[in-house]
């Protein structure tokens, strides 16, 4: 996509636009959203994790304490960057929240994250100040010295649970698993103690405006080193009224139990959970570790909920299970996928099992994230659903010129969840806005009915003898098959066809083979598009999300060829 690309288009409007956005004059920022909320929801409970939950008031008086902690004991200043470092635990919202009453910009971190990534990712958003967990602060004390990191605020897992428990489980995670390496930052402040010296200390919110700047979300890194998508209070307010808008009725204000086993450092859960789902008061049951089926199918049968966040290969790993399809389902009615392409196969089994139909949405970091969704009561599997309110979409040639309705060509998003850009990268912010104009890298069909599809990712198109083949249509079509549980589809060299597709497959079958799979394919798939290799796997590399990683999958075909 050329940063000079012209999105002027023919005289006929080829773009899809959605319905004017509501409510946009209701908050001036995202801590006027949380005062809303308290006001309305105050004894209702706002997060759960681990048996321990906070009600909105509890969490409103935490996060006060904190904001206070960091205005008053600290020489920190509005704007001043705070990275986050938390899974999913109740001392997470009240970090966000803190942090952003006292006018800070929080910088979501992955508690996965190398020390190589911590301290390219502290360094580039220019970190003042740091929550994270103690298991991570081994490898803050390694890394800091290379940073700007003036303040730390170290917890421990149960910090927001009562005693006993809370010494129980942090004893049992220190020295039973032994989660936590020995760390030595003696000027570490722990969370506890800054939320009992914030208790006594005045709080009045740092003023803010929608232009503000709220979070600094990194992108993944996979065309190059991760970039900060600055995303201002504007931005999330606006998506989040725009998530209001289009699930609509579907979501019941203060009534809902919504499971949330995505990570909250994630844009995706991020918005969903810590402002829509608070905008509308309803409960969000934290799941600390989603990868511990055994644990996270236990919590379920403990907490019937009516709402589940999940994407794909969730969705998957979960039916697959006898103890998750004997679960109550009877209150679920609304289940949303995104963060990757849902699959048919996927959506029905789902819908099978738990009798709730997926509607699946589509976002980027960059668009804060939600740009389109399936209506709930119109839900067209295959799209993700039409443009939300106050966003316009367009597809676009090579040279940046629109192609015409149901044409493939590169997705470009326009809209009030639309990012300022990339934090100190005006080169990378040039080359991906145009005249407000946001280019995804996704190619995609705008349909004549008003509906989005996505085809693939540009960089992961495979082209054989010439055709352009989608991962995505292809995968769809292998995980139809009744023992496939996983599959990943991408392109390897070939000296006769230049690329030739490659699976990746994961089943529980030991007769199922690669020649069943081709001749499956064949039935479905033209002939260029069935696959020439297949390769079982015990398992499929995953990004923290749970996103399938083509592109590890490429490089490590390449190694293996190369060996």
């Amino acid at each position: 996509m050329s940063e000079h690309a012209d999105f002027s288009g023919p005289g006929n409007d080829p773009a899809l636009h959605g319905p004017a956005l509501e409510g946009v004059e209701e908050y001036g920022s995202i801590t006027d959203v949380w005062h809303q909320a308290v006001a309305r929801f105050g004894d209702r409970p706002a997060f759960t994790c681990m048996g321990q939950t906070l009600s909105f008031d509890e969490l409103d008086r935490l996060s006060a304490s904190f904001a206070a902690w960091l205005t008053h004991e600290t020489d920190l200043a509005p704007g001043d960057r705070i990275a986050i470092q938390l899974p999913n635990v109740l001392q997470f919202p009240v970090a966000v929240f803190g942090a952003l009453r006292a006018g800070m910009v929080v910088v979501n971190t992955n508690p996965l994250y190398t020390e190589r990534e911590m301290a390219y990712q502290f360094k580039d958003a220019e970190v003042s100040a740091i929550v994270i967990l103690a298991n991570m602060a081994a490898k803050l004390e390694k890394v800091r010295e290379q940073t700007g990191i003036r303040h730390v605020v170290v917890t421990e897992l149960a910090d927001l649970h009562p005693a006993p428990k809370r010494w129980v489980i942090n004893a049992a995670v220190k020295y039973v698993k032994k989660m936590v390496p020995a760390y030595s930052l003696a000027d570490a402040t722990p969370l506890r103690r800054a939320l009992e010296k914030g208790r006594g200390l005045e709080q009045r919110d740092a003023p803010q405006a929608l232009d503000d700047l709220a979070a600094l979300q990194y992108t993944g890194g996979t065309t190059g080193k991760p970039k900060g998508a600055m995303l201002t209070h504007g931005n999330l307010v606006a998506n989040m009224l725009q998530a209001r808008q289009a699930i609509g009725e579907n979501i019941g204000k203060g009534t809902e139990r919504v499971i949330a086993p995505l990570p909250v450092y994630h844009i995706y859960t991020f918005t969903v959970n810590c402002l829509f789902l608070v905008n509308t008061g309803n409960h969000s049951v934290l799941i600390p570790n989603p990868r511990d089926l055994d644990a996270f199918v236990k919590t379920l049968a403990k907490q019937p909920f009516s709402a589940f966040i999940g994407l794909n290969t969730l969705f998957n790993a979960l039916c697959h299970r006898e103890d998750f399809r004997q679960l109550d389902f009877s209150r679920l009615h609304l289940t949303i996928s995104g963060g990757m392409a849902l699959t048919r196969a996927a959506a029905e089994r789902w819908e099978e099992v738990t009798g709730c139909p997926v509607a699946e949405g589509y976002g980027l970091t960059e668009t804060s994230p939600i740009v389109a969704f399936n209506p709930s009561d119109a839900i067209q599997l295959g799209t993700i659903g039409k443009p939300v309110a106050g966003t316009s979409v367009r597809a676009v040639d090579a040279d940046g010129h629109d192609v015409a309705l149901g044409e493939p060509g590169e997705l470009c998003v326009k809209g009030p969840q639309v990012m300022k850009g990339y934090w100190r990268r005006d080169d990378d912010t040039r080359g991906a806005l145009k005249d407000g104009w946001f280019a995804t890298g996704d190619i995609a069909v705008l349909q004549k009915d008003g509906y989005v599809r996505i085809v693939d990712r540009k960089k992961d198109m495979i082209l054989v003898s010439g055709f352009n083949v989608y991962p995505n249509e292809i995968e769809d079509v292998v995980t139809a098959h009744p023992d496939v549980r996983e599959v990943a589809a991408v392109g390897v060299a070939d000296d006769d066809s230049g690329e030739a597709i490659k699976l990746f497959v994961v089943t529980d079958s030991a007769e199922l083979d690669a020649e069943t799979l081709r001749r499956w394919c064949k039935k479905e798939l033209a002939g260029y598009k069935v696959p020439r290799h297949v390769e079982f796997r015990e398992e499929l590399p995953k990004s923290n999300v749970g996103k399938v990683l083509r592109r590890q999958l490429r490089d490590e075909h390449c190694g293996a060829e190369a060996s």
